[in-house]
């Protein structure tokens, strides 16, 4: 994206990136996997597991012996039933995520979600942790619209925003992220508080990584101000 693009509106990656939902889900899945007796992961691994949507979740943590369309259909109707008792366990935003959102609503950015989470936990997850804030739009992942990388969901969004795709920044936490801003035409930001190293996001294409949601208020309020 070309710096001299103004930036109009800000879309979010949920998991990784506003909200750290890395315990429930390892555990929930841990539990989908103990329902058929098969061997379970260490928390940590779920930091390289999740971001792709919960169908290859269920591909990755499942063993090789047991990687049939059946029995990834089976693990994952039994991760969805342990997620749903247990989303909010230990899930909770990430220290400075309520003052940037806080900055961002009075300076009166549009805000959106996009997120590889299935639709439901996505906007259930929104409206539990996050409803103080006005997102316009919140979007998880939904049949017949492809996931990210592919640009189709930022495309919508702005579509729905009225503003031009190359108008929006996607701030996340892995390389999907980065290649889902990049293939729109976006400005891709990576946040280093996530569950991905920060080489993996400057390596696919991250125009910028913060360290804290302070230092992302900051690279905003100068991108503002240089078309003020």
């Amino acid at each position: 994206m070309k710096n001299s693009t103004r930036i109009q509106a800000i879309c979010f990656d949920l998991d990784g990136t506003l909200l750290d939902t890395l315990a429930d889900i390892g555990n929930a899945a841990n539990a989908a996997l103990l329902r058929f007796n098969l061997p379970t992961h260490p928390l940590e691994s779920y930091r390289y597991f999740v971001g792709e949507g919960a169908s290859r979740l269920m591909e990755k943590i499942l063993p090789q012996a047991c990687t049939s369309d059946e029995w990834r259909a089976q693990l994952l109707e039994a991760f969805e039933e342990e997620y749903a008792l247990g989303w909010k366990q230990q899930t909770c935003l990430y220290a400075g995520i309520a003052d940037l959102l806080d900055e961002l609503t009075q300076a009166t950015w549009p805000l959106a979600v996009l997120s590889n989470k299935p639709d439901a936990f996505t906007q259930q997850c929104v409206q539990h942790f996050l409803g103080s804030w006005p997102f316009r739009i919140v979007r998880g992942q939904q049949a017949g619209i492809p996931r990210k990388p592919d640009p189709i969901g930022m495309q919508l969004i702005a579509q729905e925003l009225s503003l031009p795709v190359e108008a929006l920044c996607l701030i996340g936490d892995t390389s999907v992220d980065m290649q889902t801003a990049t293939n729109a035409g976006s400005c891709p930001i990576g946040v280093s508080w996530g569950f991905r190293k920060v080489e993996e996001l400057q390596e696919h294409g991250a125009r910028l990584v913060v360290d804290s949601p302070a230092e992302l208020i900051t690279w905003l309020r100068k991108q503002h101000a240089e078309f003020s």
